[in-house]
């Protein structure tokens, strides 16, 4: 059973403030103090510091930090785990991104269902951002995402390299159309993803790598929903940028079009993860070599 006071040191790392944690978790603000001196004095390490009227973690407080999100992961799989076998059944639960839940899992996932058909399997689907939290606080087991990570804080298992690209509508002057730079298409509207999203991640790393920004776009729409963005292209009212995998029948229909860029070629990884060393890493490998054939 995880300490509570590493509940409180989690909140304060998450929240920034002692008295935002203790507003979160209910107690005094004394008591947040006390909370963090004991673990100060356990471990014999400072754990945070104020630098310029701001909290900000040691490289101690760091190190405490990822093993302690790790740790109250484990703590929640292994009560879920408990109870299921109590109960006499087995379960799977993980999130995945929107384009990898679509698009490239539920093959995986039928040829899991019929070799295990004792298992449970409860997935989510979510942004990058989310299915981090969700595993962090240990409501998942795994996550498999499109989007940006810190790899410190996750062991990763890389499923594929996903082709990213711009399309647009059969209709638009762009289909076709000689390759262009990519400031060429800031007079276009740019449809995209909600924040924390894989794919809007992707794009707005692509735009800074090259000094420009999402707003650089003449206008710039944002829907949560890939089926209405794919939709709303093919109506001709703007472009997007998707992975290849979630517009492959758009484009072999000819409903949709890449376009062509002289500047902007990009791969981006579709990743298998869990908490960094967790103590069921090795139960998760082998979900994932079931789920996609590899090491």
């Amino acid at each position: 059973m995880q300490d509570f006071r590493m509940e409180t040191f989690l909140a304060v790392c998450r929240l920034g403030s002692y008295t935002r944690a203790a507003e979160e978790l209910n107690i005094t603000q004394p008591a947040v103090t006390q909370h963090i001196q004991h673990l100060q004095t356990y471990y014999g390490v400072r754990l945070l510091d104020y630098r310029s009227k701001r909290l900000t973690l040691t490289p101690e407080g760091e190190l405490l930090r990822r093993a302690a999100l790790t740790m109250r992961h484990d703590e929640e799989k292994l009560k879920r785990e408990l109870a299921d076998l109590r109960q006499g059944r087995r379960a799977l639960r993980f999130g995945a991104t929107l384009t990898v839940g679509e698009y490239l899992l539920p093959p995986r996932l039928a040829a899991y269902l019929k070799a295990n058909p004792d298992v449970e399997l409860h997935m989510t689907v979510d942004n990058t951002r989310n299915l981090l939290q969700k595993l962090n606080a240990g409501e998942l087991d795994f996550a498999v995402v499109e989007g940006y990570f810190r790899k410190s804080e996750y062991d990763y298992i890389v499923w594929s390299l996903e082709e990213f690209l711009c399309v647009c509508g059969a209709d638009s002057p762009l289909a076709g159309a000689p390759a262009r730079p990519l400031d060429a298409l800031f007079g276009e509207t740019l449809l995209l993803r909600s924040p924390g999203s894989g794919s809007r991640d992707v794009l707005e790393r692509v735009l800074e790598e090259r000094n420009h920004r999402v707003e650089d776009f003449g206008r710039v729409v944002e829907i949560s929903d890939l089926y209405v963005i794919k939709e709303l292209v093919k109506a001709g009212c703007g472009i997007t940028f998707l992975y290849r995998r979630a517009v492959e029948a758009e484009l072999a229909a000819g409903t949709l079009y890449p376009v062509a860029l002289t500047d902007c070629r990009v791969s981006h990884e579709f990743t298998f993860l869990w908490r960094k060393d967790s103590a069921f890493e090795a139960e998760l490998r082998q979900v994932s070599r079931q789920l996609w054939g590899e090491a």
